[in-house]
């Protein structure tokens, strides 16, 4: 008897965890339809990018889709007042912003005031090296694309960006690296891959030599990719 009550006992739980289970599952697809449905039904997409950088990457988006009728790239951030990103946004006639790292412009207001006032669809991180708040996170979830120069899960996480990623590549002796273009959520390097691409690694490759065959990797495929999510919902 206590077999067969304690038998049923569980039957309950494993059905009750089973549901629980489907719901979550089905309520995520619900969100990721709604999202990719809005996605796929605008006519104009404004872009928004955040550099910390010399800006390479920010030169070939905004080449790219200066050509592209259906996405327009408004605004472009950075946590530094020299970054040269900024300058090539002046060169393209798109806006720009500068903040601290609380995320604070110059003018007092958040950074997330600014992109709701110019109305985002999206997000690119290209070479921006702060850690996006949770808030940003929440406002823009599944809309924030970050491009990362090693092939993840390898090479990801706190620290690990630009020379010291091709450092760490070359050390382990590794027979190739590559890029991975991703959604951000609240942990480094940790959202879903949206695109990989690999390159060879020769014997005699310093560190610099692979940054260069990653940057290169990076002009051919970010920006098509980025154009990709946003049409087709990949």
């Amino acid at each position: 008897m206590l077999k067969f009550v304690g038998l049923k006992i569980l039957n309950i739980y494993v059905s009750a965890y089973s549901n629980r289970i489907s719901v979550i599952f089905w309520a995520f697809i619900i969100r990721k339809s709604t999202f990719a449905a809005y996605m796929l039904e605008k006519q104009v997409y404004q872009l928004g990018i955040l550099a910390s950088g010399t800006g390479s990457n920010v030169r070939n988006i905004l080449a790219y889709f200066s050509n592209v009728e259906a996405v327009n790239v408004v605004l472009v951030g950075s946590n530094k007042a020299n970054a040269g990103a900024l300058e090539i946004a002046r060169e393209f006639d798109v806006n720009t912003l500068v903040f601290n790292n609380e995320f604070v412009s110059e003018s007092g207001a958040s950074v997330l005031e600014h992109f709701e006032s110019a109305q985002l669809d999206c997000l690119v991180l290209a070479g921006f090296l702060r850690k996006i708040p949770d808030e940003l996170i929440e406002q823009y979830e599944n809309r924030i694309i970050n491009i990362h120069p090693s092939l993840l899960p390898k090479y990801g996480g706190k620290g690990m960006y630009g020379l010291h990623v091709h450092k760490a590549v070359k050390a382990a002796e590794e027979a190739e690296t590559g890029i991975t273009i991703h959604l951000v959520n609240s942990e480094y390097d940790k959202g879903r891959v949206l695109f990989q691409a690999k390159t060879g690694i020769e014997k005699n490759d310093t560190p610099e030599d692979i940054q260069e065959k990653v940057k290169s990797l990076e002009a051919a495929h970010f920006p098509s990719i980025i154009h990709k999510f946003l049409t087709d919902g990949i």
